[in-house]
């Protein structure tokens, strides 16, 4: 039977959901296979609601493949101890928490929030944690108290859960630290510096003698209140007049404009909701301007049920052509303000990016290995999506590589630059003139890191010219036409590349795949070992992460092609962490079919093999019969490899990309890739759609390909 952790808040407003969507994700990561549970559902006060299921359950089905029982309504739960059923509703509780530990090592148990109006809810969650056997971890929320006081308290919550014949409390999670107090209409998500807060691990005496661990202190994050557009207005209740990017632009500050323009101007900044009456059109003015000047306000608020007039909507069409919402109430601005500043700050369950840097940033800050080894469950032989994720940054921080990243002032290619740099998972070149690319992240309020490299192009050309030319020699290339050739700036970052200047280069934001690859063609080359240039995509899959290939250069590989796109995919799987099981994919299983494409799978696995004794490769393999085990065993039951692949090789581009897209867009499955494979350096292509994060992850790769470049290097030498 899987082994219990009851997550006990001790206060009002600790956070309990948030830390235990975060513990889920770090045990995850560990390699821990992890369950959640909610005995009871405790709707928000907001909603009014109170057979209402709360969020918990809707967030980990969003964010995992789980699929938790549905929680007891609190109101029914209290039916039953009111009419002495307790013992009833105890076993159907253990009843409902055997399901979920059935196929799991550690189920997380959500407890219930106290609450003086139900102060029954403390002495339910003793109840309910001794029934289920658990250990218990306390979240709470310091909210000002000193050393003293916090000793106190947590030393009264930990005795209510005391029993000579149950397990005690192990741990505490201290989250919210340095909130400042909220006062008059400020919103809880308005950008604030946090406040001093006492050095909680070292001078509280509950933590230093041993008694309880503290297995997280967790800083208070305005930015992870921020609501986006879309939620302001569905709980204002305010007319949409132009919807702009609202589903995903965040309110970071509430700025109330009753200034002149040259008053103002200093609070257009990056997040900023805009609320002002309605006939205010100077200030509609000044918004559209910095929405033209590439400022990403969150929106703008006109209260007070009153409209500008049409001529100047007209002349503002194009700010709002950038993406800028613009709302209207009917509230005066007063009003208004005083609604916006006691929205709930509960995340909706319809929020997922918020919920991903909720779970994140608290199971970043989780001593899971503590708990990994206190709960003595070993580490699985399994890599999932989270897991997958942490195990690529600590790669790209330890290989330390310099990418090049010639987009230098595409706006989501200078945040990710600043990212992974914060992060220290590269060390970034942007190729570009300073002063461009200071503006964008000022526009997008994140000031440059000291660290982070510029270079101007038009200051180093030159000495590029002369490597050039030697380069392509044997292709007639002539100073002049490199020269010109120089002016692209992905020419320019992969000569730094070829050069030794820089270890990868990250392109495609902007420009084509064309753009990006060909240039590395002509200028890095294909690497010794490698016959053809491919492509592999990591498929983040809920349960695991799986590598498709190839699904992007190669139209019509031949048998020699195919199995040494399938060498190259299963080495770059392993480097990455996943144990690579190679499948071979066709239409048909093993000797059940024929015909030119299927003779050109089996050829190709022959030789593999032959090459590569070492790698557990099998084809031709029907797709189901690769990835289900019931199938593989029906269709291939003496295949080492049918029902258990982790690399799945495709026989041509047609059917790798349809596959990959399929999976990608009906499975909701996060792709990351396309990464290059087979070049002498890396250089990496983005979809021009790619999202910062998708920036940032490709930036890792290519630092950790760099680094395993450099070791195969090292070896042939």
């Amino acid at each position: 039977m899987a082994k219990s952790l009851f997550i006990a808040p001790t206060d009002l407003n600790s956070g309990l959901t948030s830390v235990c969507l975060g513990l889920l994700r770090a045990l995850d990561r560990v390699g821990v296979r992890v369950g959640f549970y909610k005995p009871v559902s405790q709707p928000a006060k907001s909603s009014g609601d109170q057979s209402a299921d709360d969020f918990s359950v809707p967030f980990v089905r969003a964010r995992s493949d789980l699929d938790p029982p549905t929680p007891i309504a609190l109101k029914d739960a209290q039916s039953l101890l009111n009419r002495g059923k307790s013992d009833e509703f105890m076993e159907d509780m253990v009843g409902r928490f055997q399901t979920v530990a059935r196929d799991v090592d550690v189920v997380i148990v959500e407890g219930l929030v106290p609450d003086r109006s139900e102060a029954y809810t403390a002495r339910m969650n003793v109840e309910m944690a001794r029934n289920l056997g658990s250990e218990v971890i306390l979240v709470c929320s310091p909210d000002g108290r000193d050393c003293r006081e916090l000793d106190e308290w947590l030393d009264f919550s930990a005795r209510l859960f005391a029993d000579p014949e149950d397990p005690d409390v192990i741990g505490v999670v201290l989250n919210k630290l340095g909130k400042p107090e909220q006062t008059g209409m400020l919103p809880s998500f308005n950008r604030q510096e946090p406040v001093t807060t006492p050095d909680y691990a070292g001078d509280c005496k509950i933590f230093n003698s041993g008694r309880l661990r503290l297995l997280a202190a967790i800083p208070w994050q305005p930015e992870l209140l921020a609501p986006r557009m879309a939620d302001i207005a569905r709980d204002l209740g305010a007319d949409v007049l132009h919807e702009g990017d609202m589903d995903t632009r965040r309110v970071q500050k509430v700025t109330v404009c009753a200034r002149t323009i040259p008053n103002m101007v200093d609070t257009l900044r990056p997040g900023s909701l805009m609320v002002t009456p309605g006939d205010r059109e100077d200030i509609l003015l000044a918004t559209a301007v910095a929405a033209l000047n590439g400022v990403p306000l969150a929106g703008l608020l006109l209260t007070g049920g009153l409209m500008p007039d049409q001529r100047t909507i007209d002349l503002c069409r194009r700010g709002l052509a950038t993406g800028l919402p613009v709302l209207k109430t009917e509230t005066n601005t007063y009003e208004t303000a005083h609604q916006l500043a006691n929205l709930p700050a509960a995340v909706p369950a319809d929020d997922p990016d918020r919920i991903e840097k909720v779970m994140e940033t608290v199971a970043s800050r989780l001593d899971a290995d503590w708990l990994q080894q206190h709960l003595k469950v070993e580490r699985l032989r399994r890599l999932s999506p989270p897991a997958f994720r942490h195990q690529l940054s600590q790669l790209a921080r330890q290989a330390n590589k310099r990418i090049v990243l010639p987009e230098g002032n595409e706006p989501r290619t200078v945040q990710a630059a600043i990212i992974c740099t914060q992060r220290g998972l590269a060390h970034c070149i942007l190729l570009g003139e300073r002063d461009d690319i200071e503006a964008v992240a000022e526009s997008q309020g994140m000031p440059l890191p000291e660290d982070l490299e510029i270079i101007n192009p038009a200051e180093v050309r030159q000495r590029y010219i002369e490597p050039m030319v030697e380069l392509r020699k044997h292709k007639g290339l002539a100073p002049d036409m490199a020269e010109a050739m120089l002016e692209d700036n992905v020419v320019l970052g992969t000569m730094m590349v070829s050069q030794n200047e820089a270890d990868g280069l990250v392109s495609g934001a902007v420009h084509t795949t064309a753009n990006t690859v060909r240039p590395a063609l002509q200028l890095i080359k294909t690497a010794d070992n490698a016959k053809v240039v491919s492509s592999i995509f990591f498929m983040l899959l809920p349960e695991q992460v799986l590598v498709y290939g190839d699904c992007a250069i190669n139209p019509d590989p031949d048998a020699e092609q195919l199995a040494d796109i399938a060498i190259q995919s299963a080495d770059s799987a392993r480097a990455f962490g996943v144990d690579p099981m190679v499948a071979m994919i066709s239409y048909s299983t093993g000797s059940s079919g024929s015909g030119a494409d299927v003779d050109k799978v089996r050829e190709a696995t022959r030789i593999a093999r032959e090459r590569r004794p070492d790698l557990v490769i099998d084809g031709p393999l029907q797709y189901d019969a690769a990835a289900i085990a019931d199938v593989g065993r029906s269709k291939a039951p003496d295949s080492p490899v049918a029902g258990k692949a982790t690399v799945f090789i495709f026989p041509d581009l047609n059917t790798g990309n349809t596959t990959y897209k399929a999976v990608q867009r009906s499975a909701n499955v996060v792709s990351i890739g396309p990464m290059l494979q087979g070049l002498r350096k890396p250089v990496n292509d983005l979809s021009r759609g790619a999202l910062v994060d998708d920036i940032v992850f490709t930036i890792a790769l290519t630092a950790v390909q760099a680094s395993q470049a450099e070791a195969a290097g090292s070896e042939q030498t």
